[in-house]
């Protein structure tokens, strides 16, 4: 057994009790000491801390009442949610939680723009430093529920207006004052965030979300700079746009709570801007978390924010997205009237996009027809498996995922979106019970999953291998698929 600085976990008094909400989760979890061992493990080299060494006797001991320290309260909390489809606090699993403002561990933040800096400069700051020491220590809490869905109600409340000064003209460069950018600058940080959208399309979260928080954290620097207004709207627009990134990357790779802090400081972003676009793509990003975590209520009112917030300003491009995650959040809570016409409202919408007579900005040029395909084949398919393997929505699925994979694979940008429509493809034979289709997809799912730094990916493949496995363990098929899983894709550390 390691040691007490290889075991993440304090010493405590003699006295200490059993720990009988953890082990209540632990045994309706199915999972045994060894299994918790491993992911506990295995998370915490995603997060970077490479020092957790955890075993069976320490996960007995935890039972026993000891009390581990950070990350390993944050990992179970992680851990137990995903696994019961909700969100597992660390209070719910009777560990003592850090004490921490609610400036950096809450979502219920302070609507002015100066407050939106500091708060945006200090996470993003906070998240550079923990990442450079290898260990992510920072014990953030996944908010849900009315806790999430009503502070993000206020980004519908009108800011005051300040008088709108006249525009100013650029000065000389010689003549202009330190920290005031020229519309040359402000076009380099706005094309240098589509550098790195673009790296994350193809390459995944996990190579390129560093630089992003990097990038973040200058842009605040620029943001506590005396600027124009236009200019600081601009700065804004920028700093929504990068914290919404470095949101998705760390969903990507596994990081929850702090996508979600990321998530909602740029919706705080997008508000100062003004960009209501802008801040109902935030709210969908939030929502498609929300599916991720078991959570599609709390989905369904995060869309229903986005398209009542930008209903008078979104182009069909952005509304036909909204509505596929609409239908994806009524997919989830079983309701497949509500779906079916969200899916329709998407393909309607999106046939518009044509018409409208405005370039679409670069952070939804990304909803294609491929991944409109995606979507609702995806809706279709969740709706398979709420209503118990339904070979009726399978079979709806089908038609829209292959088309979605053909478009894909024609698309060099947008490599993880065609790895994860593969892996749909993949459940989608498996629902038809058709695993020899099942496991070609598969398979190539794989080969791009080598290429592309997303835990998102592994994570769906390893489930959708475990499930083959399950139906059909006895097939050659599956059986080889196993072992190219175990040689492709070995649960070793993810870069964040």
């Amino acid at each position: 057994m390691s040691g007490n600085g290889g075991s993440g976990t304090t010493a405590t008094s003699t006295d200490k009790r059993p720990n009988e909400l953890l082990a209540s989760w632990f045994v309706r979890s199915g999972w045994s000491k060894g299994e918790l061992a491993r992911q506990v493990n295995r998370r915490a080299r995603q997060l970077g801390a490479n020092h957790i060494s955890t075993d069976t006797s320490r996960v007995r001991r935890w039972l026993d009442g000891e009390n581990p320290r950070e990350p390993i309260p944050r990992i179970l909390s992680e851990l137990f949610s995903e696994r019961f489809g909700c969100v597992v606090s660390v209070e719910d699993l009777g560990l003592r939680a850090a004490r921490q403002s609610p400036s950096v561990s809450g979502v219920d933040l302070p609507w002015t723009g100066p407050q939106a800096v500091a708060l945006l400069s200090e996470f993003s700051r906070s998240d550079l430093m923990l990442a450079r020491r290898g260990f992510l220590g920072t014990s953030l809490a996944l908010s849900a529920g009315p806790s999430l869905i009503e502070p993000m109600q206020r980004w519908l409340v009108p800011s005051p207006q300040a008088p709108q000064p006249e525009p100013e003209p650029e000065p000389p460069a010689a003549s202009r004052r330190p920290g005031r950018l020229s519309k040359p600058e402000l076009d380099l940080l706005e094309s240098t965030t589509v550098m790195f959208r673009q790296w994350d399309a193809q390459c995944g979260g996990g190579l390129r979300r560093k630089a992003v928080v990097g990038q973040l954290h200058e842009v605040t620097d620029l943001l506590q700079e005396p600027q124009p207004a236009a200019t600081t709207r601009k700065l804004f627009k920028v700093a929504g746009e990068l914290a919404e990134l470095a949101g998705w990357m760390s969903y990507d790779v596994g990081l929850q709570p702090t996508a979600q802090k990321y998530f909602v400081l740029a919706l705080h972003a997008a508000k100062e801007a003004g960009d209501k676009p802008l801040g109902s793509y935030v709210l969908s990003s939030m929502s498609r978390q929300m599916i991720h975590l078991g959570r599609p209520d709390d989905a369904l009112e995060l869309i229903h924010l986005a398209q009542y917030g930008s209903r008078d300003c979104a182009s069909p491009r952005t509304q036909s997205m909204l509505y596929a995650m609409e239908a994806r959040a009524y997919a989830n809570m079983g309701q497949p009237g509500k779906c079916k016409r969200a899916v329709r409202m998407a393909e309607d919408t999106f046939a518009d996009v044509d018409e409208w007579d405005e370039p679409d900005p670069d952070w939804i040029r990304f909803f294609s027809e491929a991944e409109l395909h995606g979507e609702n084949s995806h809706s279709y398919r969740d709706l398979a498996y709420v209503a118990g393997r339904s070979p009726t929505y399978a079979s709806l699925a089908e038609p829209v995922m292959q088309r979605a994979v053909e478009l894909f694979s024609r698309d060099a940008e947008h490599q993880r979106s065609y790895a994860l429509n593969l892996i749909g493809m993949a459940t989608v034979h498996l629902l038809q019970r058709e695993p020899e289709r099942s496991t070609v997809l598969a398979e190539k799912a794989m080969h791009i999953a080598k290429k592309v730094r997303s835990e998102r990916v592994n994570t769906r493949i390893r489930k959708t291998v475990d499930t083959a496995v399950r139906d059909f363990g006895d097939l050659a098929e599956v059986v080889d698929l196993t072992e190219k899983l175990a040689v492709e894709l070995p649960e070793t550390a993810e870069a964040v």
